[in-house]
């Protein structure tokens, strides 16, 4: 391991200015990236609902049933943290509005 062939690290890291706007893109893309997980656990409890399991071993039956489950409960689960995302981002943007609004009407005041 020689150290002098090691190419030097930088950290450079852009900060981007947050916006309304971006808030709000932010907002639109993760409500139709939950409504779209959505209609998909929807299809899939659909299909688990139409397609009874067939077997008569009790140990199947129950783990079948539990898989079933803890598939539609993660696509639930990945649904309703895109549909608190886009609710959080979309107050985050009426935030930030409301004090570039206030900060405009006190230097208007000045």
């Amino acid at each position: 391991m020689n150290e002098q062939n090691l190419t030097p690290q930088t950290d450079t890291k852009i900060q981007s200015a947050t916006s309304p706007l971006r808030c709000l893109t932010g907002a639109v893309i993760s409500g139709g990236m939950g409504y779209a997980v959505y209609s998909l656990m929807i299809a899939i409890a659909t299909n688990f609902a139409t397609k009874p399991i067939h077997s008569i071993n009790p140990l199947v039956v129950k783990i079948s049933s539990a898989v079933r489950t803890l598939v539609v409960g993660v696509v639930a689960l990945g649904s309703g943290i895109f549909g608190i995302v886009a609710i959080g981002l979309l107050a985050l943007g009426v935030q930030l509005l409301v004090r570039e609004l206030t900060k405009q009407k006190s230097s208007e005041n000045q």
